[in-house]
């Protein structure tokens, strides 16, 4: 039987008088000694309207995190026992927790090389393990972009404590973050142990506390609150973002299928077209397209067969601040503001990705009245763009 959490819980003023103390550094020692039945007393749902208080507390983000690692590690032992019901099997979060298992014996494989290269860092066959494996744990992202695209958006809708998925994406990020520059250290000729260990330290301690996070707190509270229909839902729409390690025994989908049509042809005023034409053609298009109403929700995104960012039907009618992590929410509130204000009509970015190099565009919407209509994200994969030169005037298939 689920639970909604219609409203938050009461926080005890106690609580987050320790909790700022702690996060602030203040007389720490003391503060625990004097605090020890707090930290007895702590139940996951505390955990998460808590942490929901302090990032409205408008903390700097880098702080908060700090703080929260310090105070869960102080919680750790309660939250440990705390009876939990194990996920049903096949579920939604029996995948997530079957992954964590994987990707838990991942990292017990590299443990051993780290102490390896410690001995000797100049030995190349456990530096280039070491490569293979670290490489390795970038499957594992999958891991949290369904949390990001499919669970978070749903624990938006029935929680009111929500905020603190906002801290754990930008764990994530972190993560993501360190891994890349752990791999970029070892790639080079001359091993730099000391920066290596400290980015290794940093993302085992940050995945195995994301792991215990969703496993005593996230995954418990979801069970108990979210409807079985939803969370069977959620399992369908990570279909086609997949699971890093342990797949879902999906049924084959009837792509022949053709999707809903409504009454007649839809006038586009240069021509008339079926839902199904509209749908063909922005699905072939060489960009990735998603529409972000006048209201901040997001409407629509479009499905090519190569997307370059993963998106999942569960963010259609979210937030778009809730669709980045805290550290870009700043810049899309900017763009939108930019835009409603009608000051500006383009933002553009570009990244390089691995090999490729990614055109990020988002364009204002407005009607004939020149009325905000909100915006539409427009990415494109541009490294063969960027080769071009002089002209071709004549088919060459070859080419």
């Amino acid at each position: 039987m689920s639970e909604k959490r219609s409203r938050k819980e009461n926080i005890p003023q106690e609580l987050i008088d320790f909790s700022l103390a702690i996060i602030h550094a203040e007389s720490p020692a003391d503060t625990v000694r004097k605090n020890r039945h707090l930290m007895d007393e702590i139940t996951p749902s505390a955990v998460l309207a808590l942490v929901d208080h302090l990032v409205q507390l408008n903390i700097p983000m880098p702080v908060l995190k700090t703080g929260v690692n310090k105070l869960l590690n102080l919680f750790h032992t309660s939250l440990k026992n705390y009876p939990g019901q194990e996920p049903e099997k096949d579920s939604f979060t029996d995948y997530l927790v079957r992954n964590n298992a994987e990707m838990d014996i991942r990292l017990k494989a590299i443990r051993p090389l780290i102490r390896k290269i410690n001995q000797n860092k100049n030995e190349l066959e456990v530096k280039k393990k070491l490569l293979k494996l670290f490489s390795g744990l970038e499957i594992f992202d999958a891991h949290y972009v369904i949390k990001e695209n499919v669970l978070f958006p749903v624990l938006e809708k029935h929680w009111p404590d929500y905020r603190c998925l906002q801290v754990m994406w930008s764990f994530h990020d972190d993560i993501r973050r360190n891994r890349k520059g752990i791999i970029n250290i070892l790639k080079k000729v001359e091993l730099d142990l000391k920066k290596f260990n400290k980015l290794a330290g940093d993302l085992f301690f940050n995945m195995l506390a994301i792991k215990f996070r969703e496993e005593k707190i996230l995954f418990p509270l979801m069970q108990q609150s979210i409807p079985a229909g939803e969370l069977r839902k959620m399992l369908d729409d990570s279909r086609d973002l997949k699971f890093p390690y342990v797949q879902p025994d999906f049924e084959v989908e009837n792509l022949e299928k053709p999707p809903k049509m409504i009454r007649g042809e839809v006038n586009l005023g240069t021509g008339l077209l079926s839902v199904k034409q509209i749908m063909l053609l922005f699905n072939h298009l060489p960009v990735d397209i998603t529409y972000v109403d006048e209201h901040n929700k997001v409407k629509y995104f479009s499905t090519p067969k190569h997307r370059i960012f993963p998106r999942a039907k569960g963010i259609v009618g979210r937030d778009v601040r809730n669709c980045h992590p805290p550290e870009s929410i700043d810049i899309v509130e900017e763009i939108i503001e930019e835009f409603r204000n009608g000051r500006q009509d383009k933002a553009s970015f570009w990244i390089k990705m691995g090999k490729v190099y990614i055109l990020i565009q988002y364009f204002a919407l407005r009607d004939e009245k020149n009325k905000y209509c909100g915006v539409v994200e427009v990415s494109q994969e541009i490294s063969e763009i960027r080769k071009i030169e002089g002209e071709q005037r004549l088919l060459d298939w070859t080419k």
